[in-house]
């Protein structure tokens, strides 16, 4: 199989330029999407190769673009609505939640915008409160609508082409934090988003890290450091985070006995907890050696200043640290 070396942003815009080509029915929709400083390089030039009626450059109106374009789902198209900032999106919360996560459910199944919605988590860089926030755990809590966070360089391409085949409203959230991220690409291949399962990223029998986007990027460095101790970490990367499909999660456990769970968001109702209540309410009495962990943000909006932005966001170091304490 013949692979290219890409980065994660690159990926993204390979899925972009594969979805254009093959169906005539996708259109982009959003803010910035003509300007050549667009983050990560994920939408270069694609209005120039694609003409301006399929990537559309809108006011800045999160609530009418995202509703433009469920309507234009229902009529047939497959829209991608792409938000900058996935902060902004709660003006969008009612096309989002309140329409295309309730159409199929409201009319018997014979109605389904098949919207694809791009969050982008911006966090970091000064950027403060109201630019920095994983709203994630928020949107998964949503019956309807698909979730999916990509992780590696492969699945920013294959799962973005996935979410828009697949013909669902699904939310496709990327982190401007993995956009450098490279890897070798293997051709493009369409996968059925509903067949989707969190992937074991490697293996390993003392300890089960999970996490999803970045956290496991973090996750990986964490596992790889702790290799240099002699410790074996588990690492699997959830993918699609709704509908959560915990199987994987809860073999894994059965076998090292210990859980640890990295998430970008905040800890109270967040991803961290869902994982574990799955994994607790599945696994056998006495098979848990430790009680599981959750590394999250602090409960407590993210800082201006750098210096402070350090403390707030976990890293690499605090992984190893807390798995090494759950490993005693």
């Amino acid at each position: 199989m013949t692979t290219v070396r890409k980065n994660y942003g690159s990926a993204m815009l390979e899925a972009f330029e594969y979805l254009l080509a093959e169906y005539p029915e996708v259109f982009v929709i959003g803010q910035g999407l003509w300007s050549p400083w667009y983050v990560g390089n994920t939408m270069t030039d694609l209005d120039k190769k694609f003409g301006a009626h399929r990537i559309i450059d809108t006011p800045v109106s999160e609530a009418a673009s995202t509703g433009a374009a469920v309507g234009a789902a229902l009529a047939g198209m497959k829209p991608i609505v792409v938000h900058p900032r996935m902060d902004f999106m709660l003006y969008a919360m009612d096309a989002i939640v309140n329409q295309a996560a309730k159409w199929s459910s409201m009319v018997g199944g014979q109605a389904v915008p098949g919207v694809t919605i791009r969050g982008i988590i911006n966090r970091g860089g000064e950027q403060g409160a109201q630019h920095s926030q994983a709203l994630h755990a928020w949107f998964a809590h949503v019956p309807g609508l698909r979730v999916v966070m990509p992780a590696t360089v492969a699945d920013a391409r294959d799962l973005l082409i996935a979410s828009v085949v697949s013909g669902d409203p699904v939310l496709y959230i990327d982190d401007r934090w993995l956009y450098s991220l490279e890897d070798d690409l293997p051709p493009v291949r369409e996968l059925v988003l509903s067949e989707v399962e969190p992937q074991t990223l490697r293996a390993g029998n003392d300890v089960t890290l999970v996490a999803a986007s970045y956290s496991t990027k973090l996750a990986m460095e964490a596992a790889h450091a702790l290799q240099g101790q002699g410790y074996a970490a588990e690492v699997i990367d959830l993918r699609v985070i709704n509908p959560y499909q915990p199987r994987r999660i809860v073999e894994s456990v059965r076998r090292t006995g210990r859980l640890l769970v990295v998430d970008g968001g905040w800890g109270p109702c967040g991803l961290a907890s869902e994982v574990i209540a799955s994994v607790v309410e599945q696994i056998e009495p006495g098979v848990l050696k430790r009680a599981p962990v959750r590394i999250t943000l602090p409960f407590a909006a993210a800082p201006t200043s750098k210096v402070l932005e350090k403390t707030y966001y976990p890293n690499t170091d605090l992984i190893v640290q807390k798995t090494r304490e759950l490993l005693k």
